[in-house]
């Protein structure tokens, strides 16, 4: 069998296993053979991992893109360069419907147009839906599956997107038949308004405020109600951008109980806390995001427990950024000199540094290798239909990550400029960090070799990835009693 490229020499890393001595050949941006010895022709490529860690290519099954609420962010070019650039070789964005669409097929056709030919990596799309008529959620909802969409996302918060219980029972009903993954952000609408319009009454405006105005009960309390909603329904749902101990507690709880209910989680909130939203000239509106930042160092270890044993299914980035000092950016939430934190966009930017931040988590011992493999690469594709991601074995796409081996890398920390988004700053400015992708390979091909010119990829490499059901979401046909929902 002849390769286009051999790896050698690095410890493979999967969700289930670590395997070293053995090869990894790729032919035609496939893994074509994993041996021992592997056998090089005079035109194949080898690269030699030095004994570092191949992991397959990182999958961020949460990031916005272009998005017309983000205006300052990052576009599908500047955003994809940025996460080949960390390690990550698919991304996940969201096409959103606004209130007044009345069909979501102009939604997605537009917002795939600006994707096309414009990516660094392979990319999907999810569907947020805010207008869910009955012709959209029993006509549209099945060509969306067709055409390779088989996720969507509900809110139950922010005016602009939030659905009623009933709106996303309706949903359930159509998800659960057609197979598609359900993702929920969960925050209690009316205890958040109702402290936003207290602490505006005194004067409590500045950005800090915005962590106080979104308490982990109102979390918690949003997370418990999602959970009881995929039960009557016997609906799989996805918790997005869990951030507090008793939400992943109400998660883990339910899947003590088998209910097919996920949890994913954050490099912000394992690492950064609500102190981060004070500081001087507004630089505290750098860290505003929902939900917030929490309170306390036990806040931070809850969240690397929850992936450690398994709560957590999935690790993102949920990279939503705005610019800082820019129109329409972090800055818009200065009025007039004053802060109103509720006038700041929210988000972070962190699709590039997501690998990196979980890699250390498994050289302090956080975590293990198959955990960051499990939660940031195999999980995510299973999860969401990406039946050849996420795993190094034959068949499957050659998507990977070479780390540097053990102290060959010089310790740094990061700022700002050596990162490849479109992203003013960084919220873990000053971090320092130990490891970092040395080779990314996106089906075969090298787009980042940090030592020898950093992105060597082109836009264009990404392909536009159509998706299937999920493998590891299911219902399981049991019901709170007799009722049974529409099927």
């Amino acid at each position: 069998m002849e390769f286009d490229t051999i790896v050698r020499n690095g410890i493979i890393a999967n969700a289930n296993d670590v395997v070293t001595g053995q090869d990894i050949g790729i032919k035609d941006g496939t893994i074509t053979c994993i041996g021992t010895s592997l056998q090089a022709s005079t035109s194949t490529t080898i690269i030699d991992a030095q004994g570092a860690y191949i992991t397959p290519g990182g999958v961020d099954s949460h990031v916005h893109l272009q998005q017309r609420n983000a205006p300052t962010g990052d576009t599908w070019e500047t955003g994809t360069r940025s996460a080949v650039c960390g390690g990550t070789t698919t991304v996940i964005a969201f096409a959103s419907q606004r209130r007044q669409d009345e069909s979501i097929i102009p939604v997605v056709a537009e917002y795939s147009a600006l994707a096309e030919s414009n990516c660094a990596c392979d990319y999907g799309i999810h569907l947020i839906l805010t207008n869910p008529t009955r012709d959209i959620v029993r006509t549209e909802l099945p060509l969306m599956v067709e055409a390779g969409i088989t996720s969507v996302k509900l809110y139950m918060t922010y005016d602009p997107l939030k659905l009623r219980d009933r709106e996303i029972l309706d949903i359930m009903v159509a998800t659960r038949r057609l197979g598609m993954t359900t993702m929920v952000h969960a925050e209690n609408h009316d205890m958040i308004e109702l402290i936003i319009e207290t602490l505006e009454e005194r004067g409590q405006m500045d950005p800090y405020y915005h962590a106080v105005a979104r308490p982990q009960i109102a979390e918690a309390e949003a997370t418990y109600r999602a959970i009881s909603l995929s039960e009557l329904m016997d609906t799989p749902i996805l918790l997005v951008h869990v951030s507090s101990l008793v939400a992943a507690k109400h998660i883990r709880d339910a899947q003590t109980r088998l209910l097919p209910v996920y949890g994913e989680t954050c490099p912000h909130y394992l690492y950064l806390l609500s102190e981060k939203l004070r500081g001087e000239h507004f630089e505290g509106a750098k860290c505003v995001c929902s939900p917030p930042l929490r309170e306390k160092p036990e806040d931070l270890q809850a969240m690397w427990t929850a992936l450690a044993n398994g709560t957590f299914t999935t690790f993102s980035s949920d990279h939503a950024p705005s610019k800082f000092n820019a129109e329409g950016g972090k800055i818009a939430g200065l009025v007039n000199g004053k802060p109103v934190f509720k006038k700041i966009p929210n988000g972070l930017p962190g699709v590039e540094t997501r690998q990196p931040l979980l890699f250390a988590g498994v050289l302090d011992g956080k975590i293990t290798i198959q955990d960051f493999v499990r939660v940031s690469c195999t999980n995510p594709a299973k999860l969401y239909g990406l039946t050849r991601k996420g795993v190094i074995f034959p068949g499957y796409d050659a998507d990977l990550c070479i780390w540097y081996p053990e102290g060959k890398m010089q310790p740094f920390q990061l700022t700002n400029d050596m990162l490849n988004h479109d992203i003013d700053y960084t919220p873990f400015d000053g971090t320092t960090f130990r490891n970092w992708p040395r080779y990314t390979m996106l089906r075969g091909k090298i787009v980042w070799n940090r030592d020898e010119g950093g992105y060597v990829g082109v836009k264009g490499d990404g392909l536009y990835l159509k998706r299937t059901a999920s493998t590891l979401a299911k219902p399981r046909n049991v019901f709170v009693n007799e009722w049974r929902p529409p099927m």
